[in-house]
């Protein structure tokens, strides 16, 4: 019994949202959100803000429920999160926000973007990052 055919790594994964996402450097970010609707959002897991913090005014999405809150259709929408915001993501790196902004286009947000390096991108940019406390 074959459970896979193919079995396709996370780096061909992220390679394919590369070739459709829109990528940003954090100095465009920076720009971008001096305009009133675009927003950043964190997608890292709650251990990792917890670690190293969170760029202040960043929004922390975790990562599993980002089609969730974003979803008016769903009952995890949280509607404070505009569908017609610009919404820029960053993880880490840029692979979880790569293969996260290629979810959110195949739901039909044409208006999303991911910060290229991620969070130590932004910090190295200027980015002013704030504690986050475990509750």
């Amino acid at each position: 019994r074959k459970y896979f055919m193919e079995i396709k790594t996370i780096k061909s994964l992220v390679d394919e949202a590369m070739q459709v996402v829109t990528t940003i450097e954090p100095k465009e970010a920076k720009t971008l959100l001096e305009l009133d609707n675009h927003l950043l959002i964190d997608i890292r897991d709650i251990r990792e803000l917890w670690k190293s913090g969170t760029i202040k005014g960043a929004r922390h999405i975790p990562r599993g429920m980002l089609e969730f809150w974003l979803d008016p259709e769903s009952p995890y929408f949280k509607s404070d999160l505009k569908v017609e915001m610009v919404k820029i993501l960053y993880c880490a790196s840029n692979w979880r926000s790569a293969l996260a902004s290629k979810a959110l286009m195949e739901m039909g947000f044409t208006n999303v973007m991911h910060i290229q390096g991620g969070f130590q991108s932004l910090v190295d940019a200027g980015f002013s990052v704030q504690k986050v406390e475990p509750k």
